[in-house]
């Protein structure tokens, strides 16, 4: 009969921390679920405000020099827009924010399929730089891969390529977006640029930090190279690089 109370009581005590603790794994549940879904809800309101990255706003945080002007697609030296999606993306136009075929190509022709998670469009970087982190692993493949396809069905195709260019890295010490990277390498405008210098940051996009526009390297200055008759080539497929009411004009 006493050991009956005991358990009794003991149940009796366990109860309110077994609560607690159920209560704070639903607050965490729940934290985590809207951090998921923070960036869906966030994508349509990119039809009209300017975003910054991640990366950006670690700098700013850490005090670290940030430097960034946001410029109209319409407003950039057509090469630029052209040339970036002959040099990182060349089906831009025409997949639905992931090139499927390109990325199975690349799981076929790897033999360690680690090495199939450097595929990215233009929309999955995009997707990356505004809501996730660097670097390469499947966690972030897998946030990122349904996020571009999101943000495709949501955002015009030229506005998902303004966002890129106005939010990547491109400078060596905190120079993001084409305006910063232009001033930086040609101290001009983006609006300013020859084909042959959009095929210069094209070139360095990649890494920045590594390879430069101001002072290029013969590596970098044959990229370019590529870069600039590629575009040439492929304006035509590049229809989607404008908002349509300049494609009039």
């Amino acid at each position: 009969m006493l050991r009956s109370m005991d358990q009794r009581r003991t149940r009796a005590k366990r109860a309110p921390k077994q609560r607690r603790l159920a209560q704070v794994l639903w607050v965490v549940l729940v934290l985590i679920l809207l951090l998921l879904l923070l960036p869906y809800l966030l994508v349509p309101l990119y039809r009209v405000v300017n975003p910054v990255s991640t990366l950006m706003l670690w700098r700013w945080s850490h005090g670290v020099r940030v430097e960034r002007t946001f410029v109209p697609i319409g407003r950039m030296a057509p090469a630029l827009p052209i040339t970036v999606i002959a040099a990182e993306d060349g089906r831009y136009c025409r997949h639905r924010g992931v090139d499927w075929g390109e990325l199975r190509e690349r799981i076929e022709d790897v033999d360690d399929i680690g090495e199939a998670k450097g595929v990215s469009t233009i929309t999955q970087q995009t997707a990356k730089n505004l809501f996730l982190w660097p670097g390469r692993s499947f966690v972030r493949k897998a946030l990122e891969l349904p996020l571009a396809m999101w943000m495709d069905l949501v955002l015009p195709k030229w506005r998902v390529l303004e966002i890129y260019l106005n939010i990547a890295e491109w400078g060596p010490n905190g120079q993001f977006g084409a305006e910063a990277a232009s001033r930086y390498a040609f101290n001009k405008s983006v609006s300013s640029l020859t084909p042959r210098e959009a095929a210069l940051l094209a070139a360095v996009l990649p890494n920045p930090r590594r390879r430069s526009a101001r002072q290029p390297g013969p590596a970098v200055r044959r990229l370019a190279a590529v870069y600039e008759a590629r575009g040439i080539a492929q304006a035509a497929l590049a229809a989607c690089a404008r908002p349509a009411a300049l494609r009039r004009v």
